[in-house]
């Protein structure tokens, strides 16, 4: 076998062994960056914004009261926050008496929870609800972080 031959069959096959030996081994990293939680299941919501690139979701579902109360007056407060990004993010209730978005769907999300959902209403990232004022705080802190980090991704593109 010529030279060439083994270096052209090893880019090939080496490439595939290191995948296969961090796969087995579970070397892969055990943190991330961003602030939310990725879902497990795919969900895509129809709430796709004229010449907005993200939304953020808060899910309302028949039932969700003092929680959802809570997160209602958050929502205001994420509009102020998001500053100058303001026009490149919509921010949408869903349920509470609205019919557009299907119940299966809805089902699959938490209640009084903050979800971003890209244009096209694929849902991306998780933001559960917490009862303590400063843990809620903290992740509305890490749905801004993330939300302006991925706008600035979509700016250098």
């Amino acid at each position: 076998m010529s030279k060439t031959l083994g270096l052209f069959i090893g880019c090939f096959i080496l490439p595939i062994i290191a995948a296969v030996t961090v796969l087995s081994l579970d070397l892969r990293p055990q943190s991330t960056t961003n602030h939310g939680d990725f879902l497990e299941s795919e969900v895509w919501l129809p709430v796709q914004s004229k010449d907005k690139l993200w939304n953020i979701v808060l899910n309302v579902p028949k039932g969700c009261h003092s929680a959802c109360d809570v997160q209602k007056n958050n929502v205001e407060n994420l509009d102020v926050a998001l500053g100058k990004h303001r026009n490149k993010v919509a921010i949408v209730v869903v349920g509470d008496g609205d019919n557009s978005v299907e119940q299966d769907a809805q089902n699959k999300l938490m209640p009084a929870a903050f979800y971003l959902v890209d244009k096209h209403g694929l849902v991306v990232l998780e933001y559960p609800y917490k009862s303590d004022p400063d843990a809620n705080r903290l992740v509305l802190k890490g749905l801004l972080k993330d939300m302006k980090k991925l706008l600035n991704y979509a700016r250098s593109q």
